[in-house]
């Protein structure tokens, strides 16, 4: 079982990136399947999650509207697609996948985690 993420980079404020989650192992179809975030010296924060079984969603409150979390079950890939992003989103971040309908609790960081994948880094920086 392995979640990849990917998609992490260096970009100037107002920029975009997509972040990918490659499941290996495990089908999402069963899964809420999440992105968290910890940038230097704080405490891991929940971006966002999508249902494997249904595709509903769930963001953050500092995300909304400039995040989008999607999933192709074929593919078992998830992607986060991050626009105007901001200095304070400089981060590394992780998927992660919780089997069950618990996505509103994944992104308070009230359930476990069964998987988690390693980091990406996303740096925001004029």
């Amino acid at each position: 079982v392995q979640l990849q993420a990917s998609g992490g980079g260096l970009v100037q404020p107002g920029s975009s990136l997509r972040l990918s989650c490659a499941a290996s192992g495990f089908t999402l179809d069963d899964y809420s399947i999440g992105w968290f975030r910890q940038a230097p010296g704080k405490e891991r924060e929940g971006v966002s999650c999508i249902s494997g079984r249904d595709g509903s969603t769930v963001y953050g409150n500092s995300m909304k509207g400039r995040f989008t979390i999607t999933g192709d079950n074929a593919k078992s890939t998830v992607y986060l697609q991050m626009n105007s992003l901001k200095p304070e989103d400089t981060a590394v971040y992780y998927c992660a996948a919780t089997m069950g309908p618990f996505c509103n609790l994944m992104v308070a960081g009230r359930t476990r985690i069964d998987y988690w994948g390693k980091g990406t880094l996303v740096t925001v920086s004029s």
